[in-house]
């Protein structure tokens, strides 16, 4: 049988299957030669762009509570939107 292979920018390498990446997985090999990071999705958590308008003196108390946290801005506000549904519930 022909063993499969995939571009990988000049190089090739050999597909690997779902069966084999698990092996590897949990014997702890590295397996990071066999990834595309870039292409990488998480299921069920497909992004949408959004654009919204907040006064500038809460736009200044987001930053000053994301810089507090160590987190950014954006990171904030995802944060702050998820535990308030969380907690609504």
């Amino acid at each position: 049988m022909r063993a499969q292979t995939k571009k990988h920018g000049t190089s090739q390498t050999k597909a690997l299957s779902a069966t084999r990446l698990d092996e590897m997985h949990d014997a702890g090999d590295d397996l990071s030669a066999h990834l595309e990071f870039a292409k990488a999705t998480r299921p069920g958590r497909e992004v949408q762009r959004v654009n919204v308008d907040f006064p500038v003196d809460l736009l200044h108390a987001i930053d000053r509570e994301a810089k507090r946290i160590g987190v950014s801005r954006q990171a904030f506000i995802k944060l702050r939107l998820a535990d308030t549904l969380e907690n609504s519930r």
